[in-house]
């Protein structure tokens, strides 16, 4: 079976974390020892210390492993994420000053970007002016939108609930505020959505900026034709508040 992404980063980070703390202590630990016995009170007068070489090997051939380590474990996480499965659906990503849109593979486009639950996700990714980064931190993936080229990743859908997508590159004025909800939600009620009309729900002026709240979202889905009872227990997991600035329509 293949192993998660969110696993697989999450332990990637982990380790590099803990290599990290372990040569702090270490690095602490000898310098306070060198401060202490090398005083000037326990050597008031200076002597030359010659070189050793057992240490100088240790410290030069332990960095090697350690940097090799992470490298090892890091490209794994890497090629898995770039390896998508053939059966995964494919969503295209356009990234614009300041909002994301996305196109499924009927040609239905949204500003929030729905997806059934326990499917493996493409999405292609691509940006109509500046740089952008497409990032979904719930999913632990985040690539450059980049104009005139195309990127890309996949994720699985193994949670419902309400995520969100952000822009990890700094792309303008309002930039802080280019969010998109992310609803991962039961397969029938996204196949109700995605076959129902409009076709296009997006909003077409890109230059306002409302930030992403609770209420936007549930109004976003509304909007989407996502009134059922199962839909709406679904996305009872909101996007956190902390993760959402609150502030009034930039103009």
């Amino acid at each position: 079976m293949r192993p998660s992404i969110i696993n697989e980063v999450d332990l990637t980070f982990w380790i590099i974390n803990g290599i990290s703390i372990l040569l702090l202590l270490l690095i602490t630990v000898a310098m306070l020892y060198f401060v202490f016995k090398y005083s000037k009170k326990r050597n008031p007068v200076p002597e030359n210390i010659e070189g050793n070489t057992t240490i100088e090997v240790i410290w030069t051939v332990v960095p090697i492993i350690l940097v090799l380590y992470m490298f090892y474990i890091s490209w794994g996480g890497f090629i898995n994420m770039r390896d998508v499965p053939k059966d995964a659906m494919v969503v295209k990503v356009t990234g614009q000053m300041w909002k994301w849109t996305f196109e499924y593979d009927n040609q239905k486009k949204s500003d929030t970007l729905n997806l059934p639950h326990n499917k493996n996700v493409k999405f292609e990714i691509f940006s109509q002016d500046v740089l952008h980064s497409f990032y979904l931190p719930h999913f632990r993936v985040k690539e450059d939108a980049v104009p005139g080229a195309q990127n890309y990743f996949w994720i699985r859908t193994a949670e419902l609930g309400t995520f969100y997508a952000a822009c990890a590159e700094y792309c303008g004025l309002n930039h802080s505020f280019m969010y998109a909800p992310v609803n991962v939600i039961p397969e029938d009620q996204y196949e109700i959505w995605k076959n129902s009309v409009p076709a296009d729900t997006t909003k077409k002026d890109s230059a306002t900026v409302t930030p992403v709240t609770s209420a936007d979202t549930t109004a976003g889905i509304k909007s989407d034709s996502l009134n059922s009872g199962a839909i709406k227990d679904s996305l009872k997991n909101e996007t956190p508040a902390s993760d959402i600035k609150k502030t009034d329509t930039l103009k």
